[in-house]
């Protein structure tokens, strides 16, 4: 066997201790908000501790969008509008935006390479999408600074209903572990009976064991018609193939527009693109991950860094909440690694339904950001 690469020694270090380097981010960002932060001048002796109750109610979030695969914003953003101030006061719009945002990067981060880890990520596929993404992405951001945001809250949330009742009548039967119905039935072959290699090395896909007695380098093969059969971390197997980009290209292009205009919007559209045509929905779960998470943190970039090319609003980090998202950053973060073992453990089904009724919920609160914005 060939020496590997210094690039796949790395991923191999990076999948290998995941876990260390995920549990070490939030305690180092942690440690360097509460030793160097600089605090307003009214903070005193229980700031660190006054939104505590703030790490359940991320948790929650960062679990949900993280296991369907969407954006943490869809999630934070309404709840920062609408429950927060129940419970605390009213925030301005600019520090929702910073909280969602360091909350979300964090949050995505984690749960991207535990995805990946788990062998749910199809790289190739994300790599097209993001790819195709970027202009949209940066467009949308860039248009945020000079469009009125309730027309696009509007938009949007028409969007997230048409997506809602597209997901319900999808067939997703293709999606169960096993299933064979992205190849063609007249290519069935007899499964051979290999004895398994131990202690075999990490393979370059997924972090998965070069078990021989499964399908390609760390669980993963491509055959001459263009049928990928994934294994994953558990033995899953899943098989599909990589068509429909036309129809992908699209319903990205859109949501990489509303991901650049109101900081989620291409999650919630591409999944749907990805179910429709016949990615399992686990495998469509991983890789929407990736895509979300990438193109998130390019609309952060242009959000903090393109207001002030273009004279619109910048973030002033200066005035963030510091001792809100203390709190909302390590949840997140844990949110991200329990993500896979819920998608794993919840059904087709189940996960059909709860992702739709997500998208109309968020729908409903779009819809009530906008006509307050219009009042």
């Amino acid at each position: 066997m060939p020496a590997a690469s210094l690039s796949e020694r790395l991923q191999r270090t990076v999948l290998e201790y995941q876990y260390l380097f995920v549990a070490l981010a939030p305690i180092l960002f942690v440690a360097a908000v509460v030793t160097s932060a600089p605090l307003p001048e009214t903070a005193g002796n229980g700031y660190w501790v006054e939104f505590w109750w703030l790490f359940p109610f991320f948790l929650l979030g960062a679990t949900i969008v993280n296991t369907v695969g969407i954006s943490g914003s869809a999630m934070f953003v309404p709840y920062l509008i609408f429950i927060f101030p129940l419970l605390a006061f009213e925030l301005e719009p600019q520090t929702i935006v910073k909280i969602g945002l360091i909350s979300e990067s964090f949050g995505l981060s984690s749960s991207s390479v535990a995805f990946i880890q788990h062998g749910l990520v199809d790289r190739r596929l994300a790599a097209t999408l993001v790819g195709g993404s970027i202009p949209f992405v940066v467009g949308g951001a860039l248009l945020s600074f000079v469009i009125p945001e309730p027309i696009f809250q509007s938009l949007l949330g028409i969007a997230l209903l048409a997506s809602a009742i597209l997901l319900f009548k999808a067939d997703l039967g293709h999606e169960e572990p096993g299933s064979d119905d992205a190849a063609d039935d007249d290519n069935d072959e007899a499964t051979v009976e290999q004895e398994p290699v131990e202690d075999a090395p990490v393979g370059t896909d997924g972090g998965l064991p070069n078990d021989y007695a499964k399908p390609g380098q760390g669980g993963v093969d491509v055959d001459g018609d263009g049928v990928v059969t994934r294994v994953d971390r558990a033995g899953d197997d899943y098989r599909y193939d990589r068509g429909g980009y036309l129809e992908r290209f699209g319903n990205y292009s859109i949501g990489g527009v509303f991901q650049g205009l109101a900081g989620f919007g291409i999650g919630e559209l591409g999944i749907i693109s990805m179910l429709r045509t016949s990615v399992p929905v686990r495998v469509a779960i991983g890789t929407n991950h990736i895509v979300v998470a990438l193109t998130a943190i390019l609309a952060s970039i242009v959000h903090v860094f393109g207001g002030g090319l273009v004279g619109g609003h910048t973030i002033d980090l200066a005035t963030t909440p510091w001792n809100m998202v203390v709190w909302t950053v390590p949840a997140t973060v844990l949110g991200g690694q329990i993500a896979p073992f819920v998608s794993s453990a919840l059904d087709t089904e189940l996960l059909k339904r709860g992702v739709g009724a997500l998208f109309a919920i968020i729908a409903t609160a779009l819809f009530g950001m906008a006509a307050s914005g219009l009042l």
